[in-house]
């Protein structure tokens, strides 16, 4: 579990293909200060889980995480190349406060950016929204991209053909993450809200005619 407050920005040592899955090694200090074998980093919003810890010649930590087939399909992964830079952020504690929200690590889809208009002191970015995503998203709802926690802060209405989002950031998002540097046509990763998610599937499941409903009555001995 992760909270969307990024930690550090890493970048891509080696992207080494397994059969159909891919094998990245990452280097991050912070990230990797404490990461044991089978720690669980979320790598621009995707959560990996660490296989080995090593070090490139100039003496940056490193770690190593195995990336599987449908991962690569549904987010940016396979695009990574050395020298990429990616978010990251450790899997929160039960003691840390949760300043972003509840973010699992695990990917709905990809986004690509339509327009970056600059103000004197945030950004706004406007997305494109896939069609199957776009019942997860509200205004003033939470949204994560590419690891970081967001609120979405416009949407497209609901009888506009083309689906979009938009997210305003802040000067401390733009420098301390990769969506800084974003520029139109670029794609980040997606992860609606959990919240969202199981909603969704209870209203799909009463349209089909199966019943959501469970007895809230208790067993008595």
């Amino acid at each position: 579990m992760f909270t969307g407050l990024i930690e550090e920005i890493g970048e891509i040592v080696s992207v080494e293909p397994v059969d159909d899955s891919l094998r990245l090694t990452i280097a991050g200090p912070t990230v990797t200060s404490d990461a044991e074998h089978g720690a669980s980093i979320a790598v621009s919003g995707v959560c990996l889980t660490v296989i080995d810890r090593g070090a490139v010649p100039d003496g940056r930590p490193t770690f190593t995480a195995d990336v599987m087939a449908q991962t690569i399909k549904m987010s940016t992964v396979g695009e990574l190349a050395p020298g990429s830079s990616v978010n990251l952020e450790r899997a929160v504690r039960v003691d840390t406060r949760l300043g972003g929200h509840i973010v699992q690590g695990h990917v709905d889809g990809t986004a690509t950016l339509m327009s970056a208009t600059p103000h004197e002191a945030w950004r706004v970015l406007r997305f494109s929204l896939d069609p199957a995503l776009a019942p997860l998203l509200v205004d003033k709802g939470s949204v994560t991209l590419s690891g970081v926690s967001l609120t979405v802060s416009a949407i497209a209405p609901e009888n506009e053909a083309e689906q979009w989002f938009e997210v305003s950031l802040i000067p401390e998002t733009l420098s301390a993450t990769t969506l800084g540097s974003l520029e139109p046509g670029d794609r980040v990763n997606v992860e609606t809200d959990i919240l969202a998610r199981h909603v969704a599937r209870m209203l799909r499941l009463e349209a089909a005619g199966i019943s959501t409903r469970t007895s809230t009555e208790g067993t008595h001995a």
